[in-house]
C-alpha cells in the first residue's frame, strides 16, 4: 500500500477512480534477466529508419533511370536529325560530283569528229605544227601517236583549255577551271603535265578569280613542249607515215 499523493510504483497501475488496484503488469526480461527500457520501440524506430533511408535511394535511382532514359531519346533523336543532315549533305556531295564528272565527259572527248583527211591535208601536217593542230583529223593522228608514249595528257589539256577560253558564264568557268586544275595542273593527278614553276605561280594567283584566260601561259607552254619534243617523232611514227602510204595508194588507184 502507498500513501495518499504518492505515485503509482513500477508494476502497479492506477484504478479508474485514482486508488490501488493492487494489480501489476510485468514487462519482458532483457537477456541479463534486466527490463529494457523501450528496447523494442528503439528497434521499431531503427527500421522504420532504414526504410526511410532506403525509399529516397529508390526514388534517386528511377530518377536516374528515368533521366538516362531521357538522355537516350535526346541521344537518339540526335542521331536521327545527324543522319537526316548527313543524308542531304551527301545528296549535294553526289549532285556535285555528278555535275563534275558531266562536265568533264563534255569537255574531253574520246575522238574529234571529223571527216577522213585528204592527201594534201596529210602533206600539209609535215609542214609545220600549226597546220597539224588546227585540223580535227591532225589532232586525232596526233592524240594516237601521244597515247603510245604515254603522254597524251598534253594534247587533252590543250583541248580543254580551248573549249575553256570559249565559255562566258562565270560558274561555269569557276568549276571548269577547278576541274582543269585538279585534272592537269595539280602535283597529285596521275594527268599533271609538266610546267615550270612560274607558270605554276601565275595560275595559282589566276585561280584566285578564273577567267578564260587563266591558263593561257601554260597552254602555250605545252604547246611548245609538244612541238618541239613529240611533233618530230610523230612525222617518223608508223601511224604516220601509215596513214600518208593509205592515201596516197587510195588516191593512185582513184
Amino acid at each position: 500500500m502507498r500513501m495518499a499523493g504518492e505515485p503509482p510504483s513500477l508494476g502497479e497501475e492506477p484504478t479508474a477512480n485514482g486508488c490501488d488496484q493492487g494489480k501489476d503488469f510485468h514487462l519482458a526480461p532483457g537477456t541479463d534477466g534486466e527490463i529494457p527500457m523501450g528496447s523494442e520501440r528503439m528497434e521499431m524506430r531503427k527500421r522504420q529508419m532504414s526504410v526511410a533511408q532506403e525509399t529516397p535511394s529508390s526514388t534517386q535511382a528511377q530518377h536516374g533511370i528515368g533521366n538516362r532514359a531521357s538522355n537516350a531519346c535526346c541521344f537518339c533523336w540526335c542521331c536521327c536529325c545527324s543522319c537526316s543532315c548527313l543524308t542531304v549533305r551527301n545528296q549535294d556531295e553526289e549532285r556535285a560530283r555528278r555535275t563534275s564528272h558531266e562536265l568533264r565527259a563534255e569537255s574531253i572527248p574520246n575522238c574529234e569528229e571529223s571527216p577522213t583527211p585528204t592527201l594534201e591535208e596529210v602533206n600539209a601536217w609535215a609542214q609545220s605544227f600549226d597546220k597539224l593542230m588546227v585540223t580535227p583529223a591532225g589532232r586525232n593522228a596526233f592524240r594516237e601517236f601521244l597515247r603510245t608514249e604515254f603522254s597524251e595528257e598534253n594534247m587533252l589539256f590543250w583541248m580543254a583549255c580551248e573549249e575553256f577560253k570559249q565559255e562566258s558564264n562565270k560558274s561555269v568557268i569557276e568549276e571548269k577551271a577547278r576541274l582543269i586544275y585538279e585534272d592537269y595542273i595539280s602535283i597529285l593527278s596521275p594527268k599533271e603535265v609538266s610546267l615550270d614553276s612560274r607558270v605554276r605561280e601565275v595560275i595559282n594567283r589566276n585561280m584566285l578569280e578564273p577567267s578564260q584566260h587563266t591558263f593561257d601561259d601554260a597552254q602555250l607552254q605545252i604547246y611548245t613542249l609538244m612541238h618541239r619534243d613529240s611533233y618530230p617523232r610523230f612525222m617518223n611514227s608508223a601511224i604516220y607515215k601509215d596513214l600518208l602510204q593509205s592515201l596516197s595508194e587510195k588516191s593512185i588507184k582513184a
